[in-house]
């Protein structure tokens, strides 16, 4: 049975947000290549998400807390960790808001801040990136090794693999790509750019 959703209005304390709060909102917003005054907050991204019923704030909340300003409420939101980054959302919108590259961006900027509302999704994504990097593609049965005891989900799916395992449909064989340096190499100029443009930002808000 789906959860029960809370439909009550929020209260917003607009005397609370501050500018630096606005210009953090903005920054997420052209990170992801959208412009905030575009959505008039149709629902349309929210009518079409497979996920809705699993979010705490439904996508066009997330849209509208960051017109808000409202930085606090959006970085612990766990909405954006949920996504499947289907683009269901950004298809829909009859405005062309890009929401599931906001999706990213938010979790990005939550990351950042230390805020990682939903642990699970953050572990999955590093321990994703290092399979990639190490390997040049992605090793599933190691990939879910990996999760399993970062995240302390020891047993999650062991009768599965067990299983999957008899079927030949994975192996315990670490598959490499024959293009993997130049993958790793890929992955850490990546991050690279990531940290250097939040350093600049950083920076340049430090100067105002």
């Amino acid at each position: 049975m789906p959860s029960e959703r809370r439909w009550a209005m929020r209260a917003i304390d607009l005397s609370a947000i501050s500018d630096e709060d606005l210009q953090a909102c903005a920054a997420i917003a052209a990170e992801a290549g959208v412009d905030l005054k575009d959505c008039y907050q149709c629902g349309k991204c929210t009518a079409g998400c497979p996920l809705a019923e699993s979010m705490d704030l439904m996508p066009r909340e997330i849209i509208r807390f960051l017109q808000l300003g409202d930085l606090e409420t959006v970085l612990t939101a766990k909405t954006p960790w949920i996504c499947a980054q289907c683009d269901v959302c950004s298809t829909r919108c009859p405005q062309n808001v890009d929401i599931c590259s906001t999706m990213r961006a938010v979790r990005l900027a939550s990351k950042h801040a230390g805020k990682q509302p939903v642990r699970e999704a953050d572990i999955f994504d590093d321990a994703f990136i290092a399979n990639v990097k190490s390997h040049g593609v992605s090793n599933e049965q190691y990939l879910a090794a990996a999760y399993n005891l970062k995240s302390g989900h020891l047993m999650q799916d062991a009768g599965n693999a067990i299983r999957m395992l008899k079927r030949k449909m994975v192996g315990v064989a670490v598959h490499n790509s024959q293009g993997r340096a130049e993958v790793a190499a890929l992955v850490d100029r990546a991050l690279a750019a990531d940290a250097k443009r939040r350093a600049d930002a950083s920076g340049k808000g430090g100067e105002a």
